[in-house]
């Protein structure tokens, strides 16, 4: 069960240097933290720094968490068990060897979900399993095994989950019973406030209040757009009188904006979604009817003007 698994993916990413402390939201997971909630979700579009902020609270407080970066090839319920176990394993080793033998026949995985809460039970300190980047889950029956995991959870052990959409879990009911706790794209937005403390304090590039105030309202509190928007100065050196009117252009046409959006959004999208986002990229304005009429394709049910979640970036281009 054990082998052939990437053991970075259960590293706890490292404190960067330009990243800057947010006690507002700190104190949010803290207080979910003391209140036991079973899971905290962070959902937000890309780009708003869910792993960094939970990293860095892990870091700060140096709290016990065992870390999983998942992708694609976690779907498979073995791969994604395996590396759970072994998240899990790497802070707390005296968790039973839940070797091959304890795994079911395929699509049925209760048996070793069973023998693992059980096991989480005989420990009695508190500890923390962070599953990042849960949007690249599609899969049922992995869905499944987490929410059998989070309704039968021992009082010790806490979720915390980031995600660029919400998971099919039973959501409602956890908010419902006080389980849950939520930080959202209003929650992870940079303030003004740390806005300039990022540009001038982690980034150091001293502008004026004004200055400030004009990148924070052309980057909405977008965490990568305020990135690409610092790294795009740098690289044209304008001067001190000519950073105004750079913030003032400085829109998603951005080459590293637009890199990031095509990395990190675009191609990670269904061929069928990028195919429809090319043909509609003529339009100024998007709606279902208009949509049809360019791609040649019927009920796309699209809202006026909106996009879904995972594709939208604050700034306009």
């Amino acid at each position: 069960m054990f082998e052939n698994l990437l053991v970075t993916k259960l590293y706890i990413p490292p404190v960067t240097a330009t990243r800057i402390t947010r006690p507002r939201l700190f104190q949010l997971l803290d207080e979910g933290l003391r209140l036991g909630r079973r899971l905290t979700l962070i959902s937000t579009p890309a780009g708003y720094g869910k792993t960094t902020l939970i990293a860095d609270w892990i870091h700060s407080h140096k709290l016990p968490a065992a870390w999983l970066s998942l992708d694609e090839g976690d779907n498979d319920p073995v791969r994604f068990l395996s590396y759970l176990i072994t998240a899990i394993r790497t802070l707390k080793p005296e968790i039973g060897d839940l070797s091959p033998i304890h795994f079911p026949p395929r699509g049925s995985d209760q048996g070793i979900l069973v023998a693992l809460v059980n096991e989480l039970a005989k420990v009695s300190e508190l500890f923390l399993l962070v599953l990042d980047d849960y949007h690249t889950i599609y899969a049922q029956p992995v869905h499944d095994a987490l929410a059998f995991l989070i309704e039968n959870l021992p009082p010790n052990v806490h979720i915390f989950m980031a995600s660029r959409a919400d998971p099919p879990l039973p959501i409602a009911r956890l908010r419902a019973r006080g389980q849950l706790l939520e930080l959202r794209l209003s929650d992870l937005r940079f303030t003004a406030e740390e806005t300039a403390t990022f540009i001038n304090q982690a980034i150091d590039l001293s502008l004026s209040l004004e200055d400030i105030t004009a990148l924070d309202s052309r980057t909405e509190g977008w965490a990568a757009g305020l990135q690409m928007a610092a790294l795009a100065l740098q690289a044209s050196g304008p001067e001190p009188q000519g950073s105004a009117e750079f913030l003032r252009n400085f829109t998603g046409s951005n080459r590293y904006v637009l890199d990031y959006l095509v990395e990190e959004v675009l191609r990670k999208q269904p061929k069928a979604i990028q195919t429809f986002l090319l043909q509609t990229s003529i339009l100024d304005r998007i709606c279902g009817s208009l949509c049809e009429s360019v791609t040649q394709v019927g009920e796309w049910r699209i809202e006026s003007g909106q996009l879904p979640a995972t594709l939208q970036s604050p700034i306009s281009a």
